[in-house]
């Protein structure tokens, strides 16, 4: 794991930001940016339900727009920051898109990909390795998501009463 750079939080805000966007539309509230040279390029968040996209997680789309605005897909020299540790199909579009570095907020036991269920960021048997930064505003991000689904609990047992 890489260490925390005075920089990180001050991304990461910005994801958190995008994560607060996605909990206002009724998604999962995940929130991603990609930096390049000290340039955010992209952001998103979670949008699977309003687009019908199994693939519509934050970071993906993040690195999706990125590669569209530095019109390259190699995202070489970008750091990806998201509020949720990614799962394998995000990770893997980190791998396969030759990212520099990947910040997140909270661990994931239930899918984390960046080193909570599997690893994929160093897997010397993959094509491409980057470093990983975990629990930068920790907290704050697990804080988020553990609201939105206590926030949906409780509006459906309210249903059911």
């Amino acid at each position: 794991m890489d260490v925390m750079t005075d920089l990180d939080q001050t991304y990461m805000e910005q994801a958190i930001e995008e994560a607060r966007l996605a909990a206002a539309e009724g998604e999962v509230p995940i929130g991603a940016v990609v930096v390049c040279d000290g340039k955010v390029v992209a952001r998103a968040h979670n949008r699977r339900e309003l687009d019908h996209d199994p693939s519509a997680h934050a970071e993906f789309a993040a690195m999706v727009e990125a590669s569209r605005v530095l019109d390259r897909w190699r995202l070489t020299g970008c750091t990806v920051y998201v509020t949720l540790e990614p799962c394998l199909m995000c990770a893997g579009l980190m791998v396969n898109g030759r990212i520099d570095r990947c910040v997140y907020g909270a661990p994931d036991p239930k899918g984390g990909a960046l080193g909570t269920l599997y690893d994929v960021s160093h897997d010397p048997r993959l094509n491409h390795e980057f470093e990983v930064t975990a629990g930068v505003c920790a907290d704050e991000c697990a804080d988020l998501l553990r609201s939105f689904f206590r926030e949906r609990r409780r509006a459906r047992k309210a249903q059911t009463d």
